[in-house]
């Protein structure tokens, strides 16, 4: 049986080792939620090829078809989370895709909130990863603060162990149908602060009314490939996550490349990562 590549992301980086690993014979599945941050690029003039600028989008299409022509399968769908059992497997809001060797390029981390208290409550009760700290709050009342199938995600990892999970979505509509749990809640108004000395004590609502909690669980947005890393254990520093110069993370079998690791953010860059991570992910899988 082919041993299986799963890469998250679809910009210069991810589609730069799809190509390096089919073309070595291995099948790959590309999986990706938008252009990301290449697609609201306007004008791109310095990246070698083109005689005329090219649109982010643009190139993001070209991205994709020359992996499809190749055989990659890319597949659009949002990733919520990394699982590490047998295989490590990524998580989608519809599926599952277990890989001998996952490639992490969703570009760089997403920017926290600005809610006064959560900087400095960082570790103290504000958490971004319900897999890994959902532990610390067993019995006690959490919270997540997010509108999407991320959001969902968390408060799922949590709903097991805690007291009660309630879903504050920032005065946004819920972007996901909500399930029949009975410790789940969702609360559409917004967090103004974090009130806790040493720790996280409560959550102060626009309207003024204080909710208690023990833990803030942030998933704002889609989950980055930093968030994904911190979920089987990978060394991450800040947003950033740690890879050797093999672009390897701590986890055997894991890579990361482009703009999540650091350095410049720029489609040359993220390229030379991609074509980096897939040359020693393709000497991993021949090892196996």
């Amino acid at each position: 049986m082919s041993k299986q590549a799963v890469i998250v992301g679809a910009g210069p980086a991810g589609i730069s080792a799809a190509i390096y690993l089919v073309r070595a014979g291995f099948p790959v599945q590309v999986i990706y939620r938008d252009a990301g941050a290449l697609g609201k690029a306007e004008a791109i003039e310095n990246y070698y090829g083109f005689e005329e600028p090219i649109k982010g989008d643009a190139l993001f299409e070209r991205g994709l078809m020359q992996a499809r022509r190749l055989g990659v399968e890319c597949i659009q769908d949002e990733v919520v989370g990394l699982s590490w059992g047998d295989k490590l497997t990524i998580l989608t809001k519809s599926g599952q895709y277990p890989g001998d060797v996952i490639i992490l390029a969703t570009g760089a981390a997403r920017i926290a909130p600005k809610i006064e208290g959560l900087k400095r409550l960082e570790g103290y009760g504000v958490s971004y990863c319900a897999v890994c700290d959902a532990f610390f709050y067993r019995q006690k009342d959490v919270a997540v603060i997010g509108n999407g199938e991320y959001a969902l995600h968390e408060a799922m990892e949590l709903v097991g162990t805690s007291k009660s999970v309630t879903i504050f979505t920032q005065g946004r509509e819920p972007e996901f149908s909500v399930p029949d749990v009975p410790n789940l809640s969702i609360d559409k108004r917004k967090i103004n602060r974090l009130n806790g000395e040493n720790s996280l004590e409560s959550l102060e609502l626009e309207d003024g009314s204080i909710f208690p909690v023990s833990g803030l669980f942030v998933a704002i947005g889609v989950a980055g490939s930093s968030d994904f890393a911190r979920k089987v254990g990978a060394e991450v520093e800040g947003a950033r996550i740690v890879v050797n110069e093999d672009c390897a993370t701590t986890i055997d079998g894991l890579y990361a490349c482009g703009d999540c690791v650091g350095g410049m953010l720029q489609v040359a860059k993220a390229v030379y990562d991609g074509a980096r991570a897939a040359s020693h992910a393709i000497k991993y899988l021949r090892n196996l």
